[in-house]
């Protein structure tokens, strides 16, 4: 939802699935980013690839630093600014992913998830480039279009 400062506030489930199917009528082929495990279930059977990207917890925590700074700005974010502290904390919940348990978003829950999916699975991990594992989901989806394979 709108928040001021943004991402306080999660849009109720039914209404991200609505606006998400209606996103998909809207085009012939679409690509979704993020955590869909338990709330987006009912999305599955539309799903012909998923690309589960993992890069470690330093990269990551770097990347999302700077995403963060990218946002905010760093006076922000830096001690005693506005969004210091809910910096702090977003960022102690994202260093927890690799080691949390199926009651957080992490990566037990969501290798829990992707043991359930009936599509095929393209798992790209370690420090990759955004060009490098483009040219990776490309190689995979052309290795399945020559093997008549979605």
């Amino acid at each position: 939802m709108p928040t001021s400062p943004p991402y306080r506030e999660t849009r109720p489930q039914e209404e991200r699935l609505t606006l998400l199917r209606q996103a998909f009528l809207e085009s012939d082929a679409w690509v979704l980013s993020g955590s869909l495990c338990g709330w987006g279930d009912s999305l599955i059977p539309q799903f012909e690839l998923v690309v589960f990207l993992a890069v470690p917890t330093a990269v990551r925590l770097t990347r999302l630093r700077a995403r963060e700074i990218a946002r905010y700005g760093e006076q922000a974010i830096a001690p005693g600014g506005e969004l210091a502290e809910p910096h702090l904390e977003f960022l102690d919940w994202a260093g927890r992913y690799d080691t949390g348990g199926l009651e957080m978003r992490s990566r037990a829950l969501h290798e829990a998830w992707l043991a359930t999916l009936p599509c095929a699975i393209l798992r790209l991990e370690g420090e990759l480039s955004v060009a490098d594992q483009l040219v990776q989901i490309g190689r995979d989806v052309a290795r399945r279009a020559s093997q008549g394979k979605p």
